[in-house]
Order: C-alpha cells, then structure tokens, then sequence
C-alpha cells in the first residue's frame, strides 16, 4: 500500500476535472502514488471496465435534448441512453447531456461519429463518456443525433426530457418565434410522418392504399368503386398525418398550412424531426 499522502486539495482538483466522487477520486490518487495523471487514467479505465461489463445491457432510458444555432440556421437533437430513469434524472447525467449537445452545435457535428472524435478540455468526448460511466456506473451512449437546417429553425423540448421536436421554416418574419414554436409543439403532439403529401413514401402510400380497398371491400363496396374509395381515404390520411395538411392544435379553424401562409405568404415549412425516448 502506498504511503504517499493525499491531499484535500489534490482529490478536490482531480474530482472537479474527472466528475468522479470524492471517494473514487482518493482512491485513485493512493494507487496511483499522487501521480495525478495516473489517477486520470485510473478513473477512465474503470469507466472503461464497467463499460465493458455492461456492454450487454439495454440502455433504453435516458434523456432526449434539442438545440437551435445562434444564427437560428440549425437544431441539433441529441438521445444520450442510460439504463435506469433514476439516472436519467440525475442532475450530473443531465449536465453531460447538454453539454454533448451545445459540443456537437458549436463543433458543427452532424453525426455520433464526428461527436465522439470532438474534446472536452482537451478529452475526447469517447474518454469523457468511459468517465462518465466510471462515475454513474451503468452503461452510458449516444444514441441517435440529428440535426435540420433552414432559413430558421425551431426547437422545442418537451418538458421531462423524454420528447424534443425541430424545424425548419422557409423564411423568418415577425412573429416566427412564437408560431414556430406552435409548429414544434404540433409535431410534438401529433407526429405527423411528413411535411406534405408529396413527402409521403412510395411504400406507406401503398400500404395505406391497400388497407383502403381492403376495408371497402369487407364492407361490400363493389370491386370498380375500390380505387375512388381508396383516393378519399387517402385524402384524409394525408390530412391526419402530414404536418402541413393536419388542423393546427391551437386554432382549429386552420391547417398548419394555412397558419404559415396566413403569417407571411408563401411561408412553409420545409423540413423536421420528432424523437420520443423509447418510440
């Protein structure tokens, strides 16, 4: 055992770099004689035993956080999964979150990959997630990262940390902040699958259509009938699941679309993203 005497101070220092606990920290510092660097080490390689221990978890809890660039030009939206909602409320877990998240906008990281390779005070954000872990001790990992851009971009994160929704509009006149975040919240709400009808997928498209004739046609529709049956039914799924065709949440009297275009016309939006934890 080593004889070396450990300061307050020391354990304090390699506690505020590491985010480890007071505890962990002596520790390390004691097997590691005072070398300070080798407690560093020390720590991350329990972060990276643990890891390696738990690799076999399922880390379905965690947080999902969104955020908008400084010029309003970009929303970065960032799942960091943990493996049980006690950690996923802990406020060190949730700080680490957000700062992967303001890491990946100022970084202009568009994917987990170009994120991981980024440094925190000099720590590859890899090495700082085996910290992480060392300190929380369940398995920890970015899991999805998505971003939208646009003329103006709006985010909007769900209170709890379990929902956050972006998009991007064509153009940014007065008042775009506040139907902005209408438009994010509806999102949020109604996960509506595209912008607009010609966004839909070829397969989906289909899907829907078959399932169409196929109800008519238990109902006793006649065969000929089965493709014009079809088309208005489509022309209500189109309403219900397109972001532009649905009823805007907050004023029933107007679709999402007729809200843009009553706000500047020709305004639209033209691209999004909606992630629910678990969904």
């Amino acid at each position: 055992m080593s004889t070396v005497t450990i300061s307050a101070a020391e354990v304090n220092k390699l506690r505020q770099q590491t985010g480890a606990g007071m505890m962990d920290c002596k520790k390390a510092l004691v097997e590691s004689n005072g070398d300070f660097e080798a407690a560093v080490d020390y720590l991350r390689k329990k972060g990276q035993k643990v890891a390696n221990n738990r690799s076999d978890r399922d880390a379905k809890e965690g947080l999902v956080l969104g955020k908008v660039a400084a010029d309003n030009k970009k929303g970065v939206l960032l799942v960091l999964n943990c493996e049980t909602d006690f950690v996923a409320i802990n406020k060190d877990f949730i700080a680490f979150g957000e700062e992967l998240l303001t890491l990946a906008v100022n970084t202009n990281s568009n994917t987990i990959d170009e994120l991981s390779n980024q440094t925190i005070d000099g720590v590859k954000v890899s090495d700082k997630m085996f910290d992480m872990i060392g300190k929380i001790g369940e398995k920890i990992e970015v899991s999805q990262l998505e971003v939208v851009s646009g003329n103006y971009v709006v985010v909007y994160n769900h209170p709890g940390n379990k929902l956050t929704s972006m998009v991007a509009f064509s153009g940014a006149p007065n008042g775009i902040d506040e139907v902005g975040k209408g438009v994010a919240m509806q999102i949020a709400a109604m996960a509506p699958i595209a912008i607009d009808k010609g966004d839909v997928d070829t397969e989906t498209l289909n899907r829907e259509i078959e399932i169409a004739k196929e109800q008519a046609r238990q109902e006793g529709k006649p065969e000929n009938m089965l493709e014009k049956i079809a088309e208005g039914k489509l022309n209500k799924f189109y309403k219900e699941n397109t972001l532009l065709g649905q009823t805007y949440i907050r004023d029933e009297k107007v679709s999402v679309a007729q809200l843009l275009d009553n706000t500047e016309k020709g305004l639209t939006a033209t691209a999004f993203k909606r992630v629910k934890l678990g969904a």
